[in-house]
């Protein structure tokens, strides 16, 4: 069989091409997983907003204690940084108590609390995000959110969760800081794809232990312009203890023109 030099060089170019789509990997062509983890992070940082939530702490037993509280959030000039007061307004025994976290993107995030019986708004260590959120089984550093340049993160694979689809992210601290700060030596997170909300997540312990499981439940779009997502029923359930609690938002406005009164120790402070 003859080949002449037009086919010849046809083939040639072909198997070129060929090489240079086998040597591409092909997750070029894909979002990274710090990509992923980038979205996820911004998902619920809402304008601002106001809420009115029950939290419901269960020991391993059963037996239960419930709070409700009001709080508020507010993005700062910079649309990134996250300002978020909680106010606890029953029972009796918790009344009062109010914690505020200001979210800071290029240093140490601020964290306050104010209780009652103490009269004093105390500014807690920042660096140290492993403690626990007024008693409940999310961490500090769990509510204000985890930086996501402080992680490796790697795409583990793709799972359904309640019937979506979404992305297996593993998150590792980049060094002993954070691992330190967090008490976190892993984070796993399953991310919705195309809305990147976390519908699922556990936390590993130093010792490399399973430590901590979340679920986010009833996912609403609640800022459509912006795309942002709110989970209206949260749960986190610490393994080691068997201690859960789960937080339910009754009501929860957004864009309604939140006052900075709201972010300042003399708000705190007032009864």
């Amino acid at each position: 069989m003859k080949i002449n030099a037009t086919t010849f060089a046809f083939n040639a170019t072909f198997l070129a091409l060929g090489a240079i789509f086998c040597l591409t990997p092909l997750a070029s062509f894909a979002q990274s997983a710090a990509e992923i983890m980038e979205k996820n992070f911004v998902i619920t940082k809402v304008t601002d907003s106001e809420s009115e939530s029950t939290f419901i702490l269960r020991n391993k037993s059963g037996k239960e204690r419930v709070r409700k509280t009001f709080g508020t959030t507010k993005l700062q000039k910079n649309g990134i940084d996250n300002m978020r007061m909680t106010r606890f307004i029953e029972p009796t025994d918790v009344r009062g108590v109010v914690s505020l976290l200001i979210e800071q993107s290029e240093k140490d995030d601020d964290i306050w609390l104010y209780l009652p019986s103490m009269k004093k708004v105390r500014r807690l260590v920042s660096s140290n995000k492993r403690d626990s959120f007024v008693g409940t089984d999310f961490s500090y550093g769990d509510v204000i959110g985890h930086k996501v340049q402080d992680w490796d993160h790697t795409i583990a694979g793709e799972e359904l969760i309640d019937g979506f689809e979404c992305y297996l992210i593993e998150s590792t601290p980049k060094n002993k800081t954070t691992a330190n700060n967090t008490g976190y030596s892993k984070r796993v997170s399953w991310i919705q794809k195309e809305a990147y909300v976390t519908r699922k997540a556990e936390m590993y312990n130093l010792s490399g232990a399973l430590y901590k499981q979340m679920s986010f439940k009833d996912l609403q779009l609640i800022e459509p312009d912006k795309n942002r997502w709110a989970a209206m029923e949260l749960r986190a359930t610490n393994v080691i203890s068997g201690h859960s609690t789960i937080v339910k938002v009754d009501k929860l406005k957004v864009n309604v023109g939140v006052k900075d009164s709201y972010f300042t120790k003399r708000y705190m402070e007032s009864e």
